[in-house]
């Protein structure tokens, strides 16, 4: 179909790749070669099956020049760039900050707090402008720029637009005439007021924005009055699971987790990031279901980790929950995440806030149906709510969630129903019906 094979550049937001290695606790060159839970690689794999290679540039403190490793999922590259050696610098004054901070306070400068409103707003603008100068100073923009024209790339796709590396990309961009993109997953505000100074001639100057939520772009056209035309509407893709699993694979499934085929499943899955992915609701919610239904075998099935997994663990505890299995690891085969989501009879995501995201979808390709928060991204997915496989409610509310997963505990053909009509609508976030939108905007041909 494709005679030639262009190439395109995609790079993350993350000031180094190693806050995200850290996270998950996998080695750097674990990410490089085998990691693939990321939305970054899904789009890797949807460019592919319309034509286009790509190489993801990531910065990190693991190498001291320009660095490749193959992707052996995906087989990309993966160029590892060196910081900046100003942003050393940057990182002495940033802890030696935090350190004096926690030495008057007591606290950790990440949760700012403190009695005087007017103190906390100040500490927060400060805490925000010091994140913004690093991201600034840790992208190495020359050497970003070189390697992007070794590898002959036609365009850059930026994580984020609302992010300070996104100002660097699109100004670096015009110096060697390269179209910058950037996309949305989440991050809806500008970081700091220093951001606020640069962010508006970036966007003059971009490409165009790739945004899948509806929200999101009513938001950049009334904020910046971003022209239309420049913002293409393509949701995130997923490689979606090729067979349904048979009743016998389930049985197996829940009998390695410990269920029982008689148990109802409730399942989560995604990063532990109690404050965004609303885990605290959910715990609350399920308590309230462990009441409604004191004589029914039930499980909260929790898939992931993250920065806040011993937080998460205190806080089950501290409910007396013991009706949960939590799988307190990164599950990277996405075909085994796939079995173990098919263990459940629903899917939620009870999340604060998003950008667009995938878990959901993940769930809805095997045939479950879902509850979900009324964030941004979400009725881009389930656009008819019931007709497309779920059901929408509030953020922040505990017993409206339960009162949902309730409905959907209590109506097995309900469950059926909504499970069917949620695979036919995840086949909208195919890699290949999202591969060819990239490819159209990104190349143009």
């Amino acid at each position: 179909m494709f005679n030639d094979k262009p190439t395109v550049g995609l790079i993350h937001n993350y000031d180094l790749i190693d806050e995200v290695v850290a996270g998950m606790k996998i080695t750097f060159r674990d990410y490089c070669e085998n990691f693939v839970g990321s939305f970054m690689f899904n789009y890797i794999k949807a460019l592919q099956t319309a034509g286009v290679d790509s190489v993801l540039y990531c910065i990190t403190t693991q190498v001291n020049e320009a660095t490749r490793f193959e992707h052996l999922p995906t087989g990309a590259t993966i160029c590892a760039l060196p910081t900046r050696r100003i942003y050393a610098g940057y990182s002495l004054f940033k802890s030696n900050s935090l350190k004096a901070y926690g030495a008057q306070t007591g606290q950790t400068f990440k949760d700012v707090d403190d009695r005087h409103q007017w103190r906390r707003s100040s500490l927060v603008v400060v805490k925000d402008l010091i994140k913004s100068v690093g991201t600034y100073l840790a992208t190495p923009t020359d050497i970003l720029a070189r390697e992007l024209q070794r590898d002959n790339c036609l365009a850059l796709l930026c994580q984020e637009y609302e992010y300070a590396r996104f100002d660097d990309c699109v100004a670096m961009g015009k110096k060697i005439n390269l179209p910058i993109y950037a996309c949305f997953q989440g991050l809806d505000r500008t970081q700091s007021i220093l951001e606020s100074a640069f962010r508006r001639r970036s966007l003059v100057n971009c490409a165009g924005l790739i945004i899948a939520s509806s929200r999101e772009i009513a938001r950049v056209k009334e904020q910046y009055s971003f022209p239309a035309t420049k913002i293409h509407q393509i949701f995130n893709p997923l490689s979606l699971p090729e067979s349904d699993h048979s009743v016998h694979s389930l049985a197996t499934t829940r009998a390695e987790l410990g269920i029982s085929p008689s148990t109802r499943v409730v399942v989560w899955h995604g990063r532990v990031e109690i404050a965004q992915k609303g885990l605290d609701i959910l715990l609350l919610a399920w308590q309230q279901i462990c009441q409604i239904y004191p004589n029914q075998e039930l499980c909260l099935l929790l898939i992931g980790t993250g920065t806040d997994a011993p937080k998460l663990k205190q806080q089950i505890e501290a409910l007396n929950l013991t009706n949960i299995v939590w799988i307190n690891k990164f599950i990277s085969d996405r075909t085994l995440l796939s079995r173990y989501l098919s263990a459940a009879d629903l899917y939620t995501l009870p999340s604060r806030w998003e950008g667009f995201p995938l878990a959901p979808v993940e769930a809805m390709a095997v045939k479950l149906p879902v509850v979900l928060t009324d964030v941004a991204g979400i009725k881009d997915i389930l656009p008819g709510e019931t007709a497309d496989g779920g059901i929408i409610i509030p953020p922040e509310d505990a017993s409206a969630l339960a009162r949902a997963i309730a409905k959907l505990l209590d109506d097995f053909d309900l469950r059926q129903k909504l499970g069917k009509r949620a695979k036919q609508r995840a086949q909208c976030f195919s890699l290949q019906a999202i591969g060819l939108r990239m490819r159209e905007v990104l190349i143009g041909k």
